[in-house]
């Protein structure tokens, strides 16, 4: 840099200029000189689509993390689509994923919500979904502290066995009364699932119908699952074109407006009867150790709209994900025997005539392993809520500019072939290998990292992993004929179309 302000002086004496052209010229010159040193970082590879709707076509089978996961291998773990209006940047390997999860988490902290999803949040009022502030903070403060933290779970210790009891009892007189008939696996987790998301969210299951003064009806515990989770989850998945033309936004589409608005009607009117009858209770001087509980008296500055989100969220949330993956997991142990007996002897020379308990996981690395080689093969969340980077960014080396959206691929991390050998296999033993840190948050990427890691991780790996391991000790599993085929999911989630059946024989235990 000096000798070319050396051999402009020498050319052009400082008399013949002002001096203010002069230091005009030298800074012309030193920014030519830095921009030739510092090349632009380049953008990342874009998969061709089409004129306005880019690559909306190729993603109307509702399946996008498989199509994602195809165009990982033909542009790069990080690429680029267009979806209508928006430009989004896919990643699709766990490094780049890591990198967004923390090093860049600052730029692209701010949640990109659906229409859909924007309603039934209450526009962001659940931890999981809200922008990463001072209400995320402290509401997942609150959440760790009243609910999911290691000391609000001890204290729902007796709750998680009552449930694992009612699980194996269900299970050994369906196998004593009915041998012949495959069990719907389903049926009985999720029932005892969404007793335990009552009784922890609000300090009691439903034991009798609860009248809805805003519906002028009561409603079964069953109608109340499909209200509070079912209809829900089915609305979340539910595609507006105009999330993806938001000049369009104001052409309406009722139909979808209507279906997503009446549900966020019922859930609320619903809330609101299960949350009054609480208050009441609350009010009356009986104290129950519940996150409803633990809010009235913490939660000072939460609205009544934002407390009817927060104890509804970990309701729908222990309700579904961990059913996913313990779902997944006793279908790959019933289809593949050697891994279900091999498990089987690992319990059996840890419990030994004993039965299971939480102290025992530890102990168990092969049932870890059976747990997140579920995870990685069957995500419960293939693709994480859209992310939005609200300024420059880098991410896999590549320029992100501000305004970009930003899909993390789950699925396609854990389909990685330069990562995973043969990834579309179910194999547990990949995770007894000393190339995995059993402690490593991110070797599935299920329940995300950084700063917004999901605050029901560990409570989802205890009861996961305690009804895997107590269903195969006390019970030999086998497949439905057909049920080996039978893998298709719901829409863009890994949740199982049809439930699983399968026989099952009680074990003498010794």
């Amino acid at each position: 840099m000096a000798h070319l302000i050396k051999a402009f002086l020498l050319q052009f004496p400082l008399q013949a200029f002002p001096i203010t052209i002069v230091l005009g010229l030298l800074l012309l010159i030193f920014l030519k000189h830095i921009h030739k040193k510092s090349p632009r970082i380049s953008s990342p590879p874009v998969v061709p689509g089409l004129p306005l709707i880019g690559n909306l076509l190729e993603l109307k089978d509702k399946k996008p993390h498989k199509t994602f996961t195809r165009w990982a291998e033909i542009y790069g773990p990080i690429y680029t689509i267009k979806t209508g209006a928006s430009t989004v940047v896919v990643l699709n390997a766990t490094d780049v994923v890591k990198e967004a999860f923390v090093t860049r988490f600052s730029s692209i902290s701010t949640r990109k919500l659906s229409n859909a999803l924007r309603i039934l949040t209450s526009d962001k009022c659940m931890v999981a979904t809200s922008d990463y502030n001072e209400f995320h903070k402290t509401t997942k403060r609150y959440l760790l502290s009243g609910l999911l933290g290691a000391n609000a779970q001890k204290r729902f210790r007796g709750h998680r066995d009552t449930m694992m009891n009612n699980m194996v009892q269900k299970l050994h007189t369906h196998a004593k009364d009915k041998p012949l008939e495959a069990l719907n696996v389903r049926k009985i987790v999720i029932n005892e699932l969404f007793g335990l998301a009552l009784k922890q969210a609000l300090g009691r299951d439903l034991e009798s119908p609860i009248y809805v003064e805003e519906l002028g009806t009561s409603l079964s515990r069953d109608d109340i699952f499909e209200v509070l989770v079912v209809d829900p989850l089915m609305g979340a998945i539910d595609v507006d074109w105009r999330d993806f033309f938001p000049y369009l936004k104001w052409i309406p589409n009722k139909s979808l407006e209507m279906k997503i608005n009446s549900m966020d009607r019922r859930r609320t009117t619903v809330m609101n009867a299960l949350i009054g009858q609480q208050k009441k209770r609350i009010a009356s001087g009986e104290v129950l150790d519940s996150f409803l509980d633990f809010l009235s008296s913490e939660g000072k500055f939460i609205s009544e709209e934002q407390l009817k989100m927060l104890i509804w969220e970990p309701i729908i949330e222990t309700s579904d994900t961990t059913l996913v993956t313990t779902e997944w997991a006793m279908y790959e142990l019933a289809k593949k025997k050697s891994c279900q007996d091999h498990l089987y002897r690992e319990i059996q020379s840890v419990c030994g005539s004993e039965k299971i308990t939480e102290e025992h996981l530890s102990k168990l690395p092969y049932l870890s392993a059976v747990f997140h080689e579920t995870l990685r093969r069957h995500s419960p969340v293939p693709i994480i809520p859209l992310r939005y980077a609200h300024e420059d960014t880098q991410l896999g080396g590549y320029h992100i500019p501000a305004g970009s959206e930003i899909a993390i691929n789950i699925y396609g991390c854990n389909m990685d072939k330069k990562q995973w050998n043969e990834p579309e296999k179910w194999l547990p033993e990949r995770f007894l290998s000393s190339k995995y840190d059993p402690t490593d948050m991110y070797k599935t990427m299920a329940f995300g990292g950084g700063k917004r890691v999901c605050a029901g991780s560990q409570q989802a790996i205890t009861i996961s992993c305690m009804a895997i391991a107590t269903f195969v000790q006390e019970f030999e599993w086998t497949l439905k004929e057909g049920q080996k085929e039978d893998v298709d999911t719901v829409g863009l989630t890994t949740h199982r179309l049809h439930p699983l059946q399968a026989f099952v024989t009680s074990r003498v235990m010794q």
